[in-house]
């Protein structure tokens, strides 16, 4: 009965204690560093560099108190995917993680140069069974509504680089279906 007593009362206590402080918030994803992608937010209809035969529509949107972007890429042929990028505070670095239809993820890391986004990472098989690359992913703000997304391809660890992709992000209409 005495311990019960005593358990009581510590509780009692504990809950009459008011802390010192409250505690410290999470950092806000507020700052310039966290906006370097913000170009990219939108709807967009997506062609080839130089082509008008539509190959994809993506969706960009900025998620989670504007910590995480993210992107849904569905192309009007073949299998769909999406990635996932965000900020790392610590390092100032972007991170990407790719995602497609077939098994597997690409896993990228850059951040802004000369007013470009700039992302690098390894692709397993990007040139056929056995044949990974390295491949350098350049986002270009054209204007308002135009996004390039560059892609090249390096199979002998960036001496030398080759185009894999070329697209122009094409603002929807709000109108548009």
């Amino acid at each position: 009965m005495i311990t019960m007593l005593a358990s009581l009362a510590m509780l009692q206590s504990v809950a009459a204690a008011k802390p010192s402080s409250p505690p410290t918030p999470p950092p806000a994803c507020d700052t310039p560093a966290h906006s370097g992608f913000d170009f990219w937010i939108g709807e967009w209809d997506v062609f080839p560099n130089g082509g008008q035969k539509q190959v994809a529509r993506s969706k960009i949107e900025k998620l989670y108190a504007g910590c995480a972007i993210r992107e849904n890429w569905m192309p009007l042929q073949g299998a769909g995917g999406g990635s996932f990028n965000s900020l790392d505070p610590v390092t100032g670095r972007w991170h990407q993680t790719w995602v497609g239809s077939s098994p597997g993820r690409v896993e990228f890391e850059g951040g802004m140069a000369d007013g470009k986004m700039v992302l690098n990472g390894y692709w397993a098989a990007i040139g056929g069974p056995g044949k990974d690359g390295l491949v350098r992913m350049t986002y270009t703000a054209q204007d308002p509504d135009t996004v390039r997304q560059h892609g090249e391809v390096s199979y002998d660890y960036g001496l030398s680089w080759t185009t894999s992709f070329d697209l122009i992000y094409r603002r929807r209409e709000e109108n548009s279906q």
